[in-house]
């Protein structure tokens, strides 16, 4: 029997004025979900960072965690760099995955994400 791999997500998110976020997850969907509701306290929610502007996909906690600790070190410029490398319209990634108002429909496994 074949061994189900997990994925983690780095991923920038930001606010239609620009403020940007990097974090790490286990559950993109549901997390950026979060971030839309306002229910994750502090920064994200004070400046309203909602939106899904890019995203990368590991298969291993501590690639992803490193990988995370190396964005935030970036100067603004490089991440605006990297994102529009990927998403030049700065385009909400997550616009189409949930249902209405609702939240997550279903669970969202990595063949369901384009990565970023």
């Amino acid at each position: 029997m074949a061994a189900t791999t997990r994925h983690f997500y780095v991923y920038i998110a930001a606010s239609i004025s620009g403020t940007l976020y990097i974090g790490v997850t286990n559950n993109l969907h549901k997390r950026i979900w979060q971030h839309k509701q306002g229910t994750l306290e502090g920064f994200t929610k004070q400046y309203e960072v909602n939106r899904l502007i890019y995203f990368e996909s590991f298969d291993d906690i501590r690639t992803a965690i490193n990988r995370e600790k190396q964005l935030k070190g970036w100067s603004r410029r490089k991440k605006i760099w990297l994102v529009e490398r990927e998403n030049p319209r700065w385009e909400d990634l997550s616009r189409e995955w949930y249902d209405n108002d609702r939240g997550p429909s279903t669970p969202f496994g990595s063949a369901e994400l384009r990565s970023g």
